[in-house]
């Protein structure tokens, strides 16, 4: 029944939504839908891990079971005094290598897949603070801003309790983001679930990744790292918008009124023209 539940509220917040694909709901299960190349990656990833130790677990169990009808004191009142199985020894030892080995055929080309930045179409510098994010765009000349987390008393309709933030991250859809993090105090860490990114922010050093979103909508993460008392108010939220939106939006000043302005007009229009299908 809880299983049917989260299919149900899964549907109805991505059909309810157009720009919420991953919004957290009660007794969702899984992973977050995959909006990026490398989250696609990962899931597959995720998903041979689980026929891997889906069998290994079913096999211990039965193993367990086994040992405990067969070998418990009234079924055997004598006990074997043999020892040393040099065949079973090299099985138990052996085995879990070549499973190692299978994962790691895998697993590497991921890795690689991650770490190896390709030519992007532009940089977003991203530093975590005590207790908030600030953003800046290089390659665009666009000035620092601050993202703050919308206090829950102030929150509007469409907004996220914890989630929603006064100015979040704009990037047109498809576009290759270089994603540079770094932090100003303690260390902070940039997770984007839905994106496949989870990278620590470190003061004083700057770490890269890189993420190419191909579905428009609003995403959300939060620092993972435990950071002080405010480390669960400094979430972060993007918006993927078309390439004309984003440039309106750089035009109006990021970290402003206006280029929420720009934003907002967009989301209604594109809220309008899905109506209109429906």
């Amino acid at each position: 029944m809880r299983f049917l539940t989260a299919i149900v509220l899964t549907w109805i917040c991505a059909s309810t939504s157009a720009f919420a694909f991953d919004v957290p709901v009660d007794g969702a299960l899984g992973l977050q839908p995959a909006v990026t190349p490398i989250m696609e990656r990962i899931t597959e990833f995720h998903t041979l891990l689980l026929w891997i130790i889906i069998p290994i677990t079913l096999f211990v169990m039965a193993l367990l079971i086994w040992v405990m009808v067969r070998y418990n004191s009234k079924s055997n009142p004598v006990p074997s005094k043999n020892s040393h199985n040099t065949l079973l020894e090299v099985v138990w030892t052996a085995l879990p290598v070549v499973i190692l080995i299978a994962i790691s055929v895998f697993s590497f080309p991921l890795l690689y897949y991650q770490e190896e930045i390709p030519d992007a179409d532009f940089t977003i510098k991203a530093t975590g603070n005590q207790w908030n994010w600030t953003y800046e765009y290089p390659d665009q000349g666009a000035m620092e801003y601050m993202s703050i987390m919308v206090p829950e008393d102030e929150i509007q309709p469409g907004q996220y309790r914890n989630l929603s933030v006064d100015y979040p991250l704009v990037v047109p859809v498809n576009a290759t983001v270089r994603l540079q993090v770094t932090a100003t105090d303690v260390i902070h860490n940039f997770a984007m679930p839905a994106f496949g990114t989870k990278i620590d922010a470190i003061p004083g050093r700057i770490n890269e990744a890189w993420f190419q979103v191909t579905e428009e909508g609003a995403y959300y993460g939060q620092c993972s790292e435990l950071c002080g008392q405010g480390h669960a108010f400094m979430p972060i939220e993007i918006r993927v918008v078309s390439q004309d939106t984003f440039d309106a939006w750089i035009a109006a000043e990021p970290g402003t009124d206006e280029s929420n302005a720009v934003i907002a007009a967009y989301e209604a229009a594109r809220d309008t023209r899905l109506a209109q299908l429906d």
